[in-house]
């Protein structure tokens, strides 16, 4: 049977998912609740359209000239470690034709499927949803330890790290927080971190979708707290 992902949308000239333009393919289902999400409409793996891998390469392919040498593909999400197994279909289909691959993931899955994602691509676009164990829980709503297994495998293998952190005002701007980060990150093969500033820009999907939302309570942060 020929795999298939989940495709919940595409983004054609994505320019901050990884290096160069970027074709980026947000993949359906999520399985963390995070209170600044806007994407609610990513988190049913039921959802978004099934898209063979042969399909998905060929629009790859049609946008390479958009691409240059210095572009690729990048799976986001929801997250994409939850097709792990297409995905990495996907990912050696891509590599076959030449193709850079970055993947966008929380890492909150741990399973030998995912891992062997994570080693296949090429870059690895990671969230930091709180430095500590605790604040990963109350900021996902899921148990942290599947994603501090994945900091030590990242670690162990050395593959290539964007860090990327959404910071909201009286949620990880402290200064201790802001230690616990750093603390976070050593031994990581950390290329670039961009520290998002919190955002509403969702809220009217919560609102379409009849769920409340979690984030009410967030503000987005001064410059001096989106510093690191």
């Amino acid at each position: 049977m020929t795999p298939t992902l989940r495709v919940h949308s595409y983004e054609s000239f994505g320019a901050v998912d990884g290096p160069g333009i970027r074709l980026v393919v947000f993949l359906q289902g999520c399985p963390l609740r995070c209170l600044f999400c806007h994407n609610p409409d990513t988190w049913s793996p039921q959802g978004g359209t099934e898209t063979t891998i042969p399909d998905l390469v060929r629009r790859a392919v049609r946008m390479r000239p958009y691409l240059g040498q210095d572009g690729g593909v990048t799976f986001s999400g929801g997250e994409p470690l939850l097709q792990a197994k297409p995905l990495l279909a996907a990912i050696q289909a891509l590599h076959d034709e030449g193709f850079h691959v970055a993947v966008d993931t929380s890492g909150g899955v741990d399973t030998p499927d995912t891992r062997a994602v994570l080693d296949a691509a090429d870059l690895i676009l990671l969230d930091v949803k709180s430095p500590t164990q605790e604040g990963f829980r109350a900021v996902t709503g899921a148990d942290p330890a599947p994603y501090w297994r994945n900091l030590d495998h990242l670690r162990a293998t050395q593959k290539p790290i964007w860090v990327r952190q959404v910071v909201a005002h009286g949620l990880n701007d402290t200064p201790a927080e802001k230690d616990a980060t750093r603390a976070l990150l050593q031994g990581l093969n950390v290329q670039r971190i961009d520290r998002l500033p919190y955002h509403e820009l969702g809220i009217h999907k919560y609102e379409a979708l009849g769920i409340p939302y979690p984030g009410a309570h967030l503000r987005p942060p001064s410059p001096e707290e989106l510093k690191l």
